[in-house]
Formats: C-alpha cells, sequence, structure tokens
C-alpha cells in the first residue's frame, strides 16, 4: 500500500505540488493523469525518495520514505522518466549490475534475471550493448531494472514512451501480468493508456487533485448532468421549434444529416417522456435517444482545462458531495500563476 499525505514540493514561489493526498491500495493498477507540468513526475521522484518534499508524508508498505528510505525503496521497483542506463554495458551486465545495488541473494539472480529478460522479451538482447539499442529496447532494459527481484509496488513514470504499436501492447499485457501479485503505479498523459491499463485514476491539474475514481465512474458522473443525445427525422428548423415547446430545455445543438437531425439536448431534469410527446404529436419520429455519456478524454479536458472556472464546474460535478465540489471551487479559484514545470 501506498499513502500520500498532504504533500507538497515548492521551487521558490512555484509550488509544483499542492497539498496532494491519495491512497493506492494492495493489487491495484492506479494512473497519474495529467497535463505536462502537472506534477506526475515530481510526484514519483518524491515518492520513491529522488526528492524531498517540502511538507507531507509518502508511506510506502508502512514506511515513511524520509524517516525510513532503506526500507522503503526495498519495497519498490521504479521506471523514471528518463530510464538510468550505463549504454558501455551490456544489457546482462546493466541487469547483474542492478541486481548487485538491490541486494539480491546470490542464489536467485540468475533465476530472476532470466524471468526479468523473459517477460521483457530482452533474451535476444541480453550481450548487446546498451547504447546500440533502440530507444525502445532501453526503455525495455528500464523497465526490468524496475521489476528485477519482484517488489510488492512497481511505479512507472511513462512506461511506454518511445515504443512502437506492437510493443505498448507487450508492455501493457505485461502490466496486468505484474498487477496479479504486485501494486502498479503509474503516470502518463496518454488516456488511451490508462484507459486501457488502470483501474484507479487520480487527475493532476498544476500540482491538485481534480479527480480520483474508476475511469467508469469519472465517465459515469460527468455523463450525469442531464444531457440527451437524439436523432429526429425531419429538418432541424422544425426540429429545434418542437423542443422549444417542452418546459426545462436548457439548451439545443442540432446538425441537418440528410434527413435526419442529430441533436445534443441540455434540459433541468429529466426530459424525455415529454420530449417523446412532444416529436409525437409533431408527427416526428424519433430514431435515437440516449443519454449523453462523457468519455475520459472528455473527462480529462474539463478537469485540466486553462480556464479556472470550466475546471471547477468540471471539479463540482464530480464530487461526491457539495462541500468536497466547494473544496474544489475554491482551489481552483485560488491557485497562483507561474510556469508550471514537471520537474
Amino acid at each position: 500500500m501506498i499513502e500520500v499525505k498532504n504533500l507538497v514540493k515548492r521551487y521558490g514561489n512555484h509550488c509544483a505540488v499542492d497539498h496532494l493526498s491519495f491512497t493506492v491500495e494492495d493489487g491495484q493498477v492506479f494512473g497519474l493523469l495529467g497535463p505536462n507540468g502537472a506534477g506526475k513526475s515530481t510526484t514519483m521522484n518524491i515518492m520513491t525518495g529522488y526528492l524531498a518534499a517540502t511538507e507531507g508524508d509518502v508511506l510506502i508498505q508502512g514506511h515513511n520514505i524520509l524517516e525510513e528510505p532503506e526500507a522503503a525503496r526495498k519495497c519498490v521497483g521504479y521506471l523514471p522518466e528518463i530510464p538510468p542506463l550505463y549504454p558501455d554495458m551490456t544489457v546482462l551486465e546493466y541487469l547483474r549490475f542492478c541486481a548487485e545495488l538491490k541486494k539480491l541473494p546470490a542464489e536467485r539472480r540468475k533465476e530472476d534475471l532470466d524471468e526479468v529478460l523473459s517477460l521483457t522479451h530482452l533474451n535476444g538482447q541480453a550481450e548487446r550493448l546498451i547504447r546500440n539499442l533502440s530507444k525502445g529496447y532501453r526503455q525495455r532494459v528500464g523497465l526490468a531494472q524496475a521489476i528485477l527481484g519482484f517488489p510488492p509496488i512497481i511505479i512507472l513514470d511513462e512506461p511506454t514512451v518511445g515504443l512502437d504499436p506492437k510493443q505498448v501492447v507487450e508492455i501493457r499485457s505485461l502490466i496486468r501480468h505484474l498487477a496479479k501479485e504486485h501494486t502498479v503505479l503509474l503516470s502518463s498523459h496518454i488516456l488511451s493508456e490508462i484507459r486501457a491499463m488502470c483501474d484507479h485514476v487520480l487527475i493532476l491539474r498544476k500540482g491538485k487533485v481534480m479527480a480520483c475514481d474508476t475511469p467508469e465512474a469519472l465517465e459515469e458522473k460527468l455523463s450525469a448532468g442531464g444531457a440527451l443525445e437524439l436523432s429526429v427525422r425531419g429538418s432541424a428548423e422544425a426540429v429545434r421549434s418542437t423542443v422549444l415547446t417542452v418546459d426545462g430545455i436548457t439548451s439545443c445543438e442540432a446538425q441537418q444529416e440528410g434527413d435526419t437531425v442529430k441533436m445534443v439536448i441540455s434540459a433541468d431534469g429529466d426530459a424525455r417522456e415529454a420530449l417523446f410527446y412532444a416529436f409525437a404529436q409533431a408527427r416526428q419520429p424519433i430514431l435515437e435517444m440516449r443519454p449523453k455519456t462523457a468519455t475520459l478524454e472528455e473527462v480529462f479536458l474539463d478537469l485540466t482545462d486553462e480556464d479556472d472556472a470550466v475546471a471547477a464546474q468540471a471539479a463540482a460535478l464530480l464530487a461526491d458531495t457539495p462541500d468536497e465540489a466547494a473544496v474544489q471551487t475554491t482551489d481552483a479559484e485560488q491557485e497562483g500563476t507561474g510556469d508550471e514545470s514537471d520537474l
């Protein structure tokens, strides 16, 4: 388990991580999602002991990373954004070196090395110099050192950077395999990657938590605003006129496609029954009516919008309680300006 409590990291007047708190339960694949400069790498570097926090605590399997750094680090395998590789070593030499640094028992090193090489599909590259490997294979070597020794927690910063589509699929498969027996925390700004691999997502904006839930729950919460998607046979002008006869309609976007009108309608409350009767009376057939479902991409774009008001409104929709919504709105309004750097 990973516990992050009230974490703060300041660089002069710039706050890269702003009172961040979350928990990663055992066995989760937990994703940190945010635009460049949101604080993902800074948070991971603090969690793994590479950076000291200005304030707050990080507990790794119950060990405080500041007070018990050696015990905490033994529980973690870490792949930073730029893998720490030695280009003049062969792949096997480098992994043996990492095994010694991790103080793996001598009697199990060969077995662990063979398993790691097999999992990362590096068997055929073991005797090659790292300097001669492609970027994709270098990323695999970095991943191999992270999982060497199979620690209970594996932290991966942008694990699929530089990989081709086939390699991305293989790495995703490997992460799912590791998740059966390990806790995995990964960061990315690639929405499809987070959606495909993570069962829990934390969205960061300017160092602050904007939302934390499953991808499905985030989509469902942002979809619960009463918007409907309709397809109606007729002309756009006539269909729009029918919609406006229904009480509670707040907006109507219509687009003519052949003899059909595609619409997105927002209303105060559930307007489905009233719309049905209105179109029936106007003899305009409804071909389709369904709630408008937000995608993770739409959730992400709303929560990380440069406009503080837009981000605060999205956070309020996702908040579990009115009090939480008020806190998030206030935080967004009080954010300072400055150059956000994901250091």
